[in-house]
């Protein structure tokens, strides 16, 4: 009797499909952020979330695709919370430290899934295009701020910007793989950010400022 009451409360709540397609992207983005790509696999994923294999390719068709939805997925979150925070400065150096906040916390969180993930082309392939989430559009997005706030011509803010945006890539992966302090490497990208930037606008004003000469005796 005792068996039969514990097999009644043990019952198995059934998901609906879009629910479990979530949990077999978040067990693939721990599997991934933990050990890399080439460790996936369909029978992996399966295993870990504890069902068959063949129902991992009933929302799959294969492991690239899954790994596509699940890069557009990542990208995609953190793009938003980027723009959320961008919106809510009133500054450029505001925008910068809340922009390279978000991004290191989603790498404290995350670790290097995205990175992972990118380094792959077969998995970005198609998705980094005009979307409003790619890595062209988030470029345009700061560019023209840059080119609005220190009269940079837009050419050469989209340079500017597109040259900088492997910074806080850099600082994330350093934060993940020595373990260093977040908060101080996060002021740290954010410095080196808005230097770079400001020290372009100067220089740039410079070169344009009119030569003056003394008056000919």
């Amino acid at each position: 009797m005792a068996t039969a009451d514990a097999k009644k409360t043990t019952k198995r709540t059934r998901l609906n499909p879009e629910d479990r397609k979530q949990i077999i992207l978040d067990t693939s983005a721990r599997i991934v952020s933990e050990e890399g790509v080439s460790v996936l696999t369909m029978d992996r994923i399966g295993k870990e979330v504890g069902v068959s294999k063949s129902l991992i390719y009933a929302y799959f068709p294969n492991v690239t695709q899954l790994l596509k939805e699940l890069y557009a997925r990542e990208l995609k979150a953190l793009r938003m919370l980027q723009v959320e925070a961008a919106d809510e400065a009133t500054t450029f150096e505001g925008m910068v430290r809340r922009v390279t906040h978000v991004y290191m916390e989603y790498i404290d969180t995350r670790g290097m899934l995205l990175y992972r993930l990118q380094s792959e082309p077969s998995i970005t392939d198609g998705i980094s295009g005009p979307t409003y989430y790619s890595r062209a559009t988030a470029v345009n997005y700061v560019a023209e701020i840059i080119h609005e706030t220190f009269d940079i011509p837009m050419d050469i803010a989209v340079a500017a910007t597109d040259i900088s945006y492997g910074l806080p890539e850099a600082g994330g992966n350093y934060l993940h793989r020595k373990k260093a302090d977040r908060q101080q490497i996060e002021d740290l990208t954010a410095t080196m950010l808005i230097g770079s930037i400001k020290e372009l606008a100067a220089n740039y004003q410079t070169r344009l400022r009119p030569l003056k000469r003394g008056k000919s005796e």
